[in-house]
């Protein structure tokens, strides 16, 4: 089998996910067109967005600077891009947080927001750096990581 990163992209051209795909047996050929397809179809099955908003969604071969296969410029899980991975993530680094504060009592709720806006700066500031940090990008990010933790 042959794996490669594939990047899916928004109407807007922003990746919103990065999915390693692996097709054919050994031998048997494939097309890039092949694993761009299989990539659409895992975001879907990901609901990375919307339904109504499938039909808008690209996909590219993921460019990297350390070859194929390797993530670019991101430490965190690519499934923690998905609804029910960011609740996952989130769970972790909240209990993280409570330990590391000395497990206080009556304060869940305050370790859950500030975990979850802990992620959510961390993947706005990684999708501001993998797009070149530009000027005055960094709020579009933060919108568009907001929204998909409202979804």
């Amino acid at each position: 089998m042959s794996e490669r990163l594939v990047d899916v992209l928004d109407s807007h051209g922003n990746v919103i996910h990065t999915f390693p795909i692996s097709l054919g047996a050994s031998g048997e050929p494939t097309s890039d067109d092949d694993y761009l397809t299989k990539a659409l179809e895992a975001a879907g099955h990901a609901q990375l967005v919307p339904d109504d908003e499938l039909a808008g969604l690209t996909a590219r071969m993921h460019v990297s600077r350390s070859g194929q296969m390797a993530p670019y410029g991101d430490e965190n899980d690519p499934s923690s891009q998905t609804n029910a991975s960011l609740e996952q993530a989130v769970r972790e680094r909240a209990y993280k947080l409570w330990e590391d504060e000395g497990r206080q009592e009556g304060r869940s709720e305050d370790y859950w927001h500030l975990a979850v806006d802990q992620h959510l700066r961390e993947r706005a500031y990684v999708m501001w750096e993998q797009k070149g940090g530009g000027k005055g990008d960094a709020d579009k990010d933060w919108t568009q990581t907001e929204k998909f933790e409202e979804e």
